[in-house]
């Protein structure tokens, strides 16, 4: 399992003040000089160069690191030591940190961090590099999957521009978690900064040297990733370095059309035509980014459903469930790209050079058994060619509610013209009912879409809702809260009101009713699994003559049949009975007390309740 680094905390700075005390006499300007940085290239030769602080990254094993003076290269006096931890080890999931300088270094006549590295067994490293300085982080520069051995071996990152780096304070970083599940231990050895000579560089890229060409509108922002630079290394071979986008010189062809800042961030401003382009140290890269605008940015249909209603996967119009990820890039197959923009805080999902894509919620999996549609809203910005479709599939997980295991479902339908057009959003109401390969909804996990001759689109406003047509067999919202002054209510069971002392919720009248108290929402409610009958003891004759009506609230999505009693010392007893409606939501009910004639309403006892399914109450109280 490999691991993210992270920032954690900084240790404290080291400050150094130097005072100048001029008395009695004037000092021209130009006696002055500007500050010079020191060209000191050692990071860690036999122990921490001057000023030289290390932090352990957020989530990192905070001592993972140790100077080891035992195992050493070339009998040097000592190494950096990084014990790797295992899987599961509670007091972090990998080891990594960052060695950087409180004040800066002038690094400009070096063109590599060299270092010596070996480790207990063969493994990979996850990223290794420069300029993490926990702060901007500027002008960093990595390697991923540096391959160390049990041997000691030279290692060589080539600086992209050094003429970028007169002030560096990040001088050396390493990340790396357990292999195959399991800890060990490396070391590294003589860091420092060089002048090799022997380093030739190549042409450095964006978008991994592609040119990419992108559909956009005015306020949409497009981040330039991709960022390396290549280098042709001692031994021949060719090596990748990730960089930051400062060391890159962006350039927009037409700026009434887009902007790019130093960060990489394209901003679409206007109808027409940009081609962003860039360069490292006046070299021009290889790749570039077009953008054709069509000017203003029409934004989906904003969604009407009630959020009690909903399971959202992607709307700014509702809480979104966790998700894995929208696009999953499942290799080799998958050629989708994403490049997901935000307009006046609209988010939208865009898909580039399609041909399919993975979302997936598996963390946990959605139970959409309550609900009756999926919602989609889809825009395709170019021509649609002849023949063209889009598929929608979705994938149960099955119980285990985890991929594979034997027991997942999947059903796909597709979509053609008329129904799919270009340049216009078209809102997919689907009935779930249509995916009739899915054995059930209870544990949905992926969406996935697939197309033909599509090759862009935009979507938004992905959701499961419920149209009223199913009643879900679980309340996903609380009862209403009941706002009657408490003067006027005396209640037996409600988180609303002080409810009235020593009921008994589950008399054994021999019953088959299963009760139970459940939060739904965070609000306690009382639930009556396989309702035959039920009774609710009350702890001594309860006088409700004062008040009006009896008020509950109730809900079932497979009831066929309700009724509630009231009874009196005899026993006295009336039913009344409840309508149990073919729509989701609760029902709020109040029955005037008359109608339980001839009920004694000064002596009340017992209620009761009969019928069949499952039965959720709440608010059952008396009141004017």
């Amino acid at each position: 399992m490999k691991s993210n680094f992270k920032t954690l905390l900084a240790a404290p700075l080291l400050l150094c003040i130097i005072a100048l005390a001029v008395f009695g006499c004037e000092n021209d300007p130009d006696d002055f000089e500007p500050a010079s940085y020191s060209k000191n290239p050692e990071v860690f030769i036999d122990t921490f160069s001057s000023g030289l602080i290390y932090s352990s990254y957020g989530g990192a094993v905070a001592d993972a690191f140790q100077v080891d003076t035992d195992v050493t290269y070339n009998n040097s006096a000592a190494s950096m030591r990084f014990d790797v931890p295992n899987v599961n080890d509670p007091s972090g999931s990998y080891a990594g940190g960052s060695f950087y300088t409180s004040v800066g270094r002038d690094l400009t006549k070096y063109d590599a961090l060299t270092f010596w590295a070996k480790s207990s067994v063969a493994a990979t490293i996850d990223v290794v590099g420069f300029g993490n300085d926990f702060g901007d982080n500027k002008y960093q520069a990595s390697i991923t999957g540096l391959q160390i051995s049990t041997a000691w071996r030279k290692y060589i990152i080539p600086i992209p521009d050094a003429a970028k780096l007169t002030a560096e304070k990040g001088m050396f970083f390493i990340s790396e978690g357990p292999e195959n599940g399991n800890g060990y231990t490396f070391w590294v050895d003589e860091v420092k900064f060089e002048k090799l000579g022997t380093i030739t560089p190549q042409q450095p890229q964006i978008f991994n040297g592609q040119d990419v060409v992108q559909t956009s509108y005015a306020g949409v922002t497009t981040t330039i990733d991709g960022l390396v630079c290549a280098f042709n290394m001692p031994n021949g071979i060719n090596q990748i370095v990730n960089v930051t986008p400062a060391y890159f010189t962006f350039t927009s062809s037409n700026q009434s059309v887009a902007t790019v800042n130093e960060q990489g961030i394209v901003t679409t401003v206007g109808a027409g035509t940009a081609v962003i382009t860039a360069t490292v140290g006046g070299v021009d890269v290889l790749g570039s980014l077009t953008i054709n605008s069509a000017g203003t940015y029409v934004h989906a249909p904003t969604p009407t459903q009630n959020p009690s209603n909903v399971i959202s996967i992607f709307s700014d119009a509702y809480q979104n469930v966790p998700v894995n990820y929208y696009n999953g890039f499942w290799e080799p197959y998958q050629t989708t790209q994403s490049a997901d923009f935000a307009v006046n805080g609209d988010n939208v999902l865009n898909y580039t050079n399609f041909n399919f894509v993975g979302i997936e919620f598996s963390s946990p999996t959605v139970d959409a058994t309550g609900m009756s549609h999926m919602h989609l809203d889809l825009y395709i910005p170019n021509a649609l060619p002849p023949g063209s479709n889009f598929k929608v599939g979705l994938v149960d997980f099955g119980a285990d509610g985890a991929f594979g295991g034997g027991n997942d479902t999947n059903f796909t339908l597709t979509f053609t013209a008329p129904t799919l057009i270009s340049q216009n959003w078209v809102s997919l109401n689907i009935p779930l009912a249509n995916f009739t390969g899915l054995a059930n909804r209870a544990h949905l996990g992926q969406i996935i879409l697939e197309g033909a001759n599509i090759t862009n689109f935009y979507a938004d406003n992905i959701y499961f809702y419920n149209d009223g047509s199913v009643i879900p067999p679980v309340p996903t919202a609380a009862a209403p809260t009941p706002s009657y002054p408490a003067s006027d209510v005396i209640s037996i069971f409600s988180d609303a009101y002080t409810n009235v002392a020593g009921s008994n919720l589950n008399p054994n009248w021999g019953q088959l009713t299963v009760v139970s108290q459940v939060p739904i929402a965070g609000n306690n409610t009382l639930k009556y699994a396989g309702l035959n009958y039920q009774g609710l003891q009350l702890a001594s004759g309860l006088d409700v003559s004062s008040k009006n009506f009896l008020h509950l609230d109730y809900y079932s999505a497979n009831s066929s049949a309700l009724n509630v009693y009231l009874i009196s010392t005899g026993p006295v007893e009336k039913l009344q009975s409840l309508t149990v409606p073919t729509t989701s939501g609760w029902n709020s009910i109040d029955i005037p007390l008359s109608s339980f004639a001839p009920v004694n309403l000064t002596d009340v006892i017992q209620l009761k309740f009969d019928g069949n399914g499952d039965i959720y109450l709440d608010n059952i109280l008396f009141r004017n």
